[in-house]
């Protein structure tokens, strides 16, 4: 008889929050003098612009499932500026006086607007996403995407190396990426399906990647 596969264990709103958390802890092991304004990775944005970026994400997802009944077709109306001309359009912005302090406490604000929501909305609600109409636990773990991969990006600039725990990405690759391979690094696997990294007898995803946002049991 063969073995009964185990069962997915889902993307929680404690991840992301935990994901938050784990990002923050490396960022504060940069040196004292680390320069926000260094290039974060691979991107064309700086550190600080990516992390409002990342912040950003969180607020906007949590918006997504926030409606009594969440758009199907669109994404909720908020206002989105430019700082300058080739950086992110953001919402959210964050006081660059408070210093990385203040990234922080932004950072950890919108993790507890997306995992709240994710917490007290019913299984069955939907909600647009570019990528397809997804569920509260296609949020939560877009916005664990969004935190590991950019507190990598943001790593890199800062001088600090960043390596989450495999259950974590173990979980986030089962959701969204369902084609990736499960018998790689989990966290070299998550890089590489966002376009960062290389990994044994699989060619770098070049260009534009994408997950998936619709959950596992309907059409993509």
């Amino acid at each position: 008889m063969a073995d009964t596969p185990e069962p997915r264990i889902p993307v929680s709103a404690g991840d992301v929050e935990y994901a938050v958390s784990l990002a923050i802890a490396a960022f504060r092991r940069a040196p004292a003098d680390a320069d926000w304004s260094a290039q974060a990775g691979p991107l064309d944005w700086d550190c600080w612009e990516t992390a409002e970026h990342l912040a950003d994400d969180l607020f906007a997802y949590a918006g997504q499932i926030a409606a009594p009944t969440p758009p199907l077709a669109r994404y909720v109306p908020f206002v989105y500026t430019y700082k300058r001309e080739d950086g992110p359009g953001n919402t959210v912005h964050v006081e660059r006086e408070g210093g990385p302090e203040a990234l922080y406490e932004v950072l950890e604000a919108s993790a507890g607007m997306l995992a709240a929501l994710v917490a007290t909305r019913a299984p069955t609600v939907r909600a647009y996403h570019s990528y397809g109409v997804s569920d509260p636990e296609g949020f939560a773990a877009m916005g664990v995407v969004e935190t590991l991969v950019h507190a990598f990006d943001i790593g890199a600039g800062l001088g600090v190396e960043f390596t989450p725990p495999s259950d974590l990405c173990d979980r986030t690759l089962a959701r969204m990426f369902p084609e990736a391979p499960a018998d790689t690094h989990r966290w070299q696997t998550l890089l590489w399906a966002t376009g960062r990294a290389d990994i044994p007898g699989h060619d770098r995803r070049r260009g534009k990647w994408r997950w998936r946002a619709a959950p596992l049991t309907e059409d993509a």
